[in-house]
């Protein structure tokens, strides 16, 4: 699955999950930044917003699994609990930002040396995935998650593959009531979209794809401003 893809720099909102026995450790993750914001401020909700306006151009977007989402040009990242959409926009996903979870103090520590931050120059490209799991999942303890989520798939490992070339933000949804369970952010250049592309085709390959009963994929490209 693709929403583990951990994010470590972030205050937590809300604990929906603990840490798991075993070492599984928890560390902070830090927010991306809004189109407001000429840095990184601290805070936990993000609201994504789909319509003809934003930061982000949509090249494309894909139905993986499930039903797909409405079609826009642009999309808008807003650091705060947006309520309501205009009337050009189409839709409006939330998440916040959390601990890191499934994954233990040493993965956590390699993920430190290597995770890039978002916002880098070169990374022009960025990929928007929201994912919805089935309710077997969510009825597994977490330490049949962790073993199906890093034992089993190597979701982890095979995370770390493409570091620094792909920085990524994990925000959860479930916990304030949307249609996704999470939303994960990707930064990168154009030279490594065949590295995030081979990512995303090894995750979905995984034990813990058979999980999601909803993906959608939305590829983006910086330019466009409000």
């Amino acid at each position: 699955m693709l929403v583990g893809l951990l994010v470590y720099l972030a205050k937590p909102c809300i604990a929906s999950e603990l840490a798991a026995p075993g070492g599984v450790a928890v560390v902070e993750s830090s927010p991306i930044k809004n189109d407001n914001s000429k840095g990184t401020k601290m805070s936990s909700i993000f609201t994504f917003i789909g319509g003809s306006k934003g930061q982000w151009s949509v090249k494309k977007i894909t139905g993986v699994k499930g039903q797909p989402i409405a079609e826009v040009s642009a999309l808008r990242i807003v650091e705060s609990d947006v309520r309501e959409k205009n009337s050009e926009e189409k839709w409006l996903f939330k998440g916040f930002t959390s601990n890191t979870r499934y994954a233990t103090s040493d993965e956590v520590a390699s993920l430190k040396k290597l995770q890039p931050e978002i916002g880098r120059k070169e990374a022009t490209c960025a990929a928007m995935i929201l994912v919805k799991k089935s309710d077997s999942w969510w009825q597994l303890a977490q330490d049949q998650r962790r073993k199906i989520f890093e034992e089993q798939s190597h979701h982890n490992s095979i995370g770390m593959d493409y570091l620094p070339a792909v920085a990524r933000r994990l925000h959860h949804s479930r916990d304030l009531g949307e249609e996704f369970d999470f939303i994960t952010w990707f930064e990168f250049a154009p030279s490594d979209i065949p590295k995030f592309d081979e990512l995303v085709d090894r995750l979905r390959a995984s034990e813990e794809w058979t999980y999601v009963e909803r993906e959608v994929d939305v590829r983006l490209e910086q330019g466009q401003e409000e």
